[in-house]
């Protein structure tokens, strides 16, 4: 492990080449959630490169990175990198952990899997500006 940067502030990063790997390293009771935040993303996020990226997984297109997900030290992390998508969803997402581009999810039995599934279908739906 190393040192976080800039594009991974809240923890540690991953040296994992590939996300069996990373999946490996995460810890177990937070294991079902990723591995189910990891299916829907390959179920709704077609044509996109799953990719290790900032030490974690991620989904691009074209080359821009648009989802992901980690485990971080205090909560499960969610990235929107779609500004479009996130103001779409500014109603639902009232209320959630959010940061600029992040879901939060403190606990693995809180992550709202309706909810990503939708923001995953949004993203899928077509291109928009990377924020």
């Amino acid at each position: 492990m190393r040192s976080a940067d800039a594009a991974y502030p809240h923890g540690m990063q991953s040296e994992a080449s590939d996300i069996e790997g990373y999946m490996t390293e995460v810890p177990q009771e937070r294991r079902a959630v990723l591995a189910r935040l990891r299916q829907l993303c390959q179920e709704e996020l077609a044509g996109f490169d799953e990719v290790m990226a900032y030490g974690m997984p991620a989904y691009e297109r074209d080359g821009a990175c648009e989802i992901a997900f980690a485990s971080q030290k205090r909560y499960i992390s969610f990235y929107l990198m779609r500004s479009d998508v996130r103001e779409a969803f500014t109603d639902r997402l009232a209320g959630q952990d959010m940061g600029k581009g992040c879901l939060r999810f403190r606990k693995p039995e809180s992550v709202d899997l309706d909810l990503v599934r939708d923001l995953l279908k949004a993203t899928a739906a077509r291109p928009g500006a990377i924020c």
